[in-house]
């Protein structure tokens, strides 16, 4: 038994388990618990103008078996991250800077949405369709925080075979009350 099990990168396993294979414990040091990853913003020159730079417990050893991930989201302007969802983990919204406009849709069909400013958390539930837009004049950096090592992404694009423009569009038509941007 020990207290933490950083990722040994590289190395197969022969056992099937949820999670990696541990680091020997002899081997472990300080840099597995850091990471300098979420410290520039990410590339948002794209469709959507945004970007997602997610953490899991490949790419950060530290976090394996520890239930945890986080990501960060760079947002220009005019940008979205559309209709997705995370079917192994809820997710935590932490607004970094800007205006984040963020929503979630429950199983009864029902939009649960609002404007987040600087300092404001917000939460999407386990598997449930969610979406953030930028919603002020100026770039969004949001913080997210995942309880598994490994939250997974849906795009329902992707298993619709829909184009990210119309994705984009759908979600942009949830938002009921724009003065509220």
């Amino acid at each position: 038994m020990q207290d933490t099990c950083p990722t040994a990168q590289g190395e197969q396993s022969i056992f099937f388990i949820n999670g990696y294979p541990c680091k020997n414990p002899t081997e472990i040091n300080a840099q597995d618990f850091k990471s300098t990853k979420l410290t520039v913003a990410g590339d948002t020159d794209n469709y959507l103008q945004s970007n997602v730079t997610m953490l899991t417990a490949s790419e950060f050893p530290g976090l394996n078996t520890l239930g945890l991930s986080v990501s960060r989201t760079d947002l220009e302007r005019d940008g979205s991250v559309p209709l997705h969802s995370h079917p192994r983990s809820s997710e935590l919204l932490f607004v970094v800077s800007g205006v984040v406009f963020a929503g979630f849709v429950d199983t009864n069909d029902k939009i649960f949405q609002t404007v987040l400013r600087k300092g404001d958390v917000f939460v999407f539930p386990k598997g449930l369709l969610h979406f953030c837009l930028s919603g002020g004049f100026e770039r969004a950096t949001a913080l997210s925080f995942y309880n598994s090592q490994s939250p997974g992404v849906v795009n329902i694009g992707g298993v619709f075979g829909i184009d990210q423009e119309r994705i984009v569009n759908i979600t942009r038509s949830l938002v009921t009350d724009r003065d509220e941007l």
